[in-house]
């Protein structure tokens, strides 16, 4: 939508403050009958949030039920203690009596292929694979097993045959790295990797099997890659074996085993700020729990409904909601492998159409791109099935959100704006369709059960606009349990800096309605295309280069992707031998070479030096005013070079 065409809609929307209505009731939900019903439920669970999870956790199947609902032991938590389970008989198993030839999976490729797995296929395909990974590779309980693969079927049949036989997987996007790769493979010690030979994005075929060869060559843990060939002239060589081969001489039935509500279903790594990325550690009970429950509630899941969330399993949003929570519910789950507006810019609104998607659940950065494209491409299209819109991994702008309200869900979807992260494993503050009242902006009001508040730096809540820390006061059940290997580094990174909360790294308000604005992160990390990148990873990429003396990184905003990656480097070269648009490009291909494309640099800016203390420490609130187009401002006295930053011009 154009701002100009509309009167200035969105500039009076802002303004205002101006809120929308919550749109038609639950009318499958016995839970919840209005309001009053929720509010209550609402305030009941701010009390004793304990409660509330013990009941959203007997909902799922459990082989033995627990002993104590919650142990804490700052900054530790255990949820569901004594209780026995398994995740993938949660998601398919329970299933398969009522819904066993419903659909579970909707795939469809950037070439228009299909394929759909109902859940009685999907059930067949996990049991083999568990059966492989058992009895091929003799895989066991406590194991760990990597999964680097493009968003296609197996990749959830891969997620799920791990969980089924209690091996922690640990995904790594298909986008890294070889260098970024091995690292993950070697710090989870993964005994099997699980890839596909080839990947397919914007047109592109992406040989996903060379980076795998390349990171396995260097992790002594690894014994064996299992490959999803795509292309019948792939070659496999030692230690590689072929995933439809194997898979089809296995029995289409395994008997699942249960597992302590804490055993680790999963390692996710994520950016830090430092340069070694975190081993994010998840449980089964407390984990399935929070996204079977908040998946439910929050997109208002019924029996019909075709739910299609964008994001790559790679990340934590396509671990929590484009599988485990969403067929813990027995829904139907859409996965599209490329790039949403690839082969053309109403890629993504056919797809709505073609397969009657009733909720879509997207980034930001995605809507802004599709706003870009102009109005002509969605309406070329009816979007008439959607009901309900949802947008993840950081805050949405008001235009955004304005746009995506009126031009996609043509004023009758409501739209929830969801915040969690990698190590909250489940959406912990949104509206609940239905039940509160929208603004633009804003994320709204924490889920049932979760006990948010923004503090000032002494850990006192801040009053209504005040701009504070984002924190949880309590323990929630799919909560991270550790980073693996580093418990000093949980302590450090999320308990340290508020006795007995938990700090999420992100500033924001709550305004006179107690609704929740986020702000963004206040630490180093770049929140890029809502993926978080930490600058000192980027940086030590870019130091290792030989031409590098020293680099900086900070976020800047951009339009599109939120935040744009600039970085700030001295060379070694002298200026008389400096070509800095070779050197630029060199090194933005270099950084994506050591961690992936994503983390390719904005633009490269060359310093004689950069701005420091005297202790020595980056004054990085300078780079980010002169990476912005700002005037520097405030006190520079501290600085060791008065001269702040000496640009080197082509």
């Amino acid at each position: 939508m154009d701002s100009k065409n509309k009167s200035g809609s969105i500039e009076t929307v802002i303004k205002e403050n101006r809120s929308f209505p919550p749109s038609a009731p639950f009318t499958e939900k016995a839970w919840i009958h209005d309001q009053a019903d929720f509010d209550k439920i609402w305030n009941t669970s701010q009390e004793n949030p304990v409660h509330f999870w013990e009941q959203q956790a007997s909902h799922l199947e459990w082989a033995e039920k627990w002993k104590t609902v919650h142990h804490w032991n700052e900054p530790f938590s255990q949820w569901f203690v004594g209780g026995k389970l398994n995740v993938a008989s949660n998601c398919l198993d329970r299933h398969l009596e009522a819904r066993g030839n419903k659909n579970a999976l909707i795939w469809e490729g950037e070439d228009g292929s299909v394929r759909k797995f109902t859940y009685q296929d999907l059930h067949k395909e996990v049991c083999k694979l568990a059966n492989a990974l058992e009895n091929k590779f003799n895989l066991k309980p406590g194991d760990t097993a990597a999964i680097y693969m493009p968003l296609v079927p197996e990749a959830v049949i891969a997620m799920l045959a791990c969980a089924r036989i209690g091996v922690a997987h640990s995904i790594v996007f298909a986008g890294f790295s070889s260098h970024s790769l091995r690292d993950r493979i070697q710090d989870a010690e993964c005994k099997v990797v699980l890839t596909s030979d080839i990947g397919y994005r914007r047109g592109q075929v992406l040989d996903l099997q060379k980076t795998v060869r390349e990171a396995t060559s260097q992790c002594q843990s690894v014994r064996a890659t299992l490959v999803f060939r795509r292309e019948n002239k792939t070659e496999l060589i030692e230690n590689e074996w072929d995933w439809s081969q194997l898979t089809s001489h296995q029995s289409p039935n395994h008997r699942p085993s249960f597992f302590d509500s804490e055993h680790p279903l999963f390692f996710l790594y994520t950016s830090g700020t430092t340069g070694k990325p975190k081993g994010i550690v998840h449980s089964s009970g407390g984990y399935l729990t929070g996204v079977a429950t908040t998946a439910k509630w929050i997109f208002d899941l019924k029996e019909n409904d075709i739910y299609w969330c964008t994001a790559d399993i790679g990340w934590i949003t396509g671990h929590s909601y484009v599988v485990y929570g969403i067929l813990a519910n027995g829904a139907t789950s859409v996965i599209y492998e490329g790039a949403p507006m690839h082969p053309h810019p109403g890629r993504i609104w056919e797809l709505i159409d073609k397969h009657k998607v009733t909720i879509l659940y997207t980034a930001p950065t995605a809507i802004r791109s599709f706003m870009r494209a102009g109005n002509e491409y969605p309406l070329k299209y009816e979007l008439s099935s959607l009901r309900l819109l949802g947008s993840v991994g950081e805050p949405i702008n008001p235009e955004a959100w304005m746009w995506y309200y009126e031009m996609i869900g043509k004023k009758r979807c409501p739209i929830v704006d969801t915040w969690w992260q990698t190590e909250t494993g489940a959406i912990l503050i949104s509206p609940i369709p239905g039940v509160t009242t929208l603004k633009p902006g804003s994320a709204t009001r924490p889920f049932p059960g979760i006990i948010a508040d923004i503090v000032n730096e002494e850990g006192k809540s801040c009053a209504p606009n005040e701009g504070g820390y984002l924190v949880i006061k309590h323990p929630w059940p799919s909560m991270l349990r550790t980073i693996h290997k580093d418990p000093e580094r949980f302590k450090e990174q999320y308990w340290s800096k508020f006795k007995g909360m938990y700090f999420t790294g992100d500033g924001a308000h709550k305004d006179e309605n107690g609704y929740f604005w986020i702000k963004g992160r206040v630490d180093d990390v770049i929140n890029v295309s809502g993926h978080r990148l930490g600058t000192m990873e980027i940086e030590s990429a870019l130091v290792s280069h030989p031409r590098v003396a020293e680099a900086a990184v900070v976020g800047r905003p951009d339009e599109l992707k939120g935040q744009g990656i600039v970085a700030f480097v001295t060379p070694r070269d002298s200026k008389d031998k400096l070509d800095i648009k070779t050197l630029a490009q060199e090194l933005k291909t270099h950084v994506a070479n050591e961690i992936g494309a994503l983390a390719r640099p904005d633009e490269i800016k060359f310093t004689k030096t950069l701005p420091k203390t005297r202790s020595g420490k980056i004054m990085r609130r300078l780079l980010k005013d002169l990476a912005a187009g700002k005037q520097i401002t405030g006190d520079t006295t501290t600085l060791e070079n008065p001269g702040i930053v000496e640009l080197i011009e082509s």
